[in-house]
């Protein structure tokens, strides 16, 4: 059973990176998600089912179309590889659980923050506003780690109101944590970074938001030295820091809660 659950996500996941692949393709370019259907954006050859198979037709084709040869973009592999593991991971670490789906709904939200910031450095207001208010409403239902007890005659509805309380304190953390740069020195980032580091405390809430975006600095801090040593980008070259902050919130999601213990061990 557990097999055959583990091989069912991983096929649902396969497909949800597929979408995925739609999203970071057309909402840059402020398309329709729905019309017009797949089709090749060079030769406009509309794609089959045989062309659409997750990860087995780019194999299959070698990263070309079938019907002009034009590469594919590596991109296209990587999210769907990414999507099929992250959902049965998630069921993995998690189990059938409310975790298991916040986890994979939020991770499946920066994914695609991601690869847009990578591609377009943009992080566009059409992701971060509603992924903002749907983590407001999952917060009433779920939380993580809470750090707000109020006590009325109704368990669930205190329990949702704390949840509320901790996102919005999460948001403001993250949210004034990256604010404050960007008012000294406004060309070291945009204020897409600052509303996604809102948006990470928000999903992740007080105090996961502050490990997650610790985590996102320093893996772009690192890549970034990396860049510069290698000379692929030069001093003044913009670095798509968005790419890297939104890792940090995945990693979070499944690692945090150990994260923080460690680090409350050592206090």
């Amino acid at each position: 059973m557990e097999i055959l659950l583990i091989t069912i996500f991983t096929l649902l996941g396969l497909a949800i990176g597929s979408f995925l692949n739609v999203c970071i393709d057309r909402l840059p370019r402020k398309k329709s998600l729905a019309f017009p259907p797949s089709h090749c954006d060079t030769c406009q050859h509309p794609l089959s089912i045989k062309d659409l198979a997750p990860v087995f037709s780019y194999l299959w084709l070698r990263g070309r179309c079938r019907y002009c040869a034009t590469r594919i973009p590596l991109r296209s592999l990587l999210v769907e590889i990414i999507s099929g593991c992250l959902l049965p991971f998630s069921y993995w670490y998690h189990g059938l659980s409310a975790e298991f789906a916040v986890t994979a709904v939020y991770s499946y939200i920066f994914v695609v923050i991601m690869f847009i910031d990578w591609e377009h450095q943009l992080i566009l207001n059409k992701i971060t506003y509603p992924a903002a208010l749907a983590a407001l409403i999952i917060s009433f239902f779920h939380q993580p780690i809470g750090i707000v007890e109020i006590s009325l005659p109704w368990p669930v509805v205190a329990d949702g109101i704390s949840g509320i309380i901790n996102s919005l304190i999460g948001g403001m953390a993250g949210f004034i944590l990256f604010l404050i740069p960007i008012l000294i020195y406004p060309r070291g980032m945009g204020w897409g970074d600052v509303k996604l580091a809102g948006l990470i405390g928000l999903a992740l809430g007080f105090p996961l938001a502050i490990i997650a975006l610790f985590i996102g600095i320093f893996i772009g801090g690192l890549v970034a030295i990396i860049l510069l040593l290698s000379k692929r980008k030069g001093r003044k070259d913009a670095i798509p820091y968005g790419t890297f902050l939104a890792i940090g919130p995945i990693v979070t999601l499944f690692g945090g809660s150990a994260i923080l213990n460690w680090y409350l061990g050592l206090l």
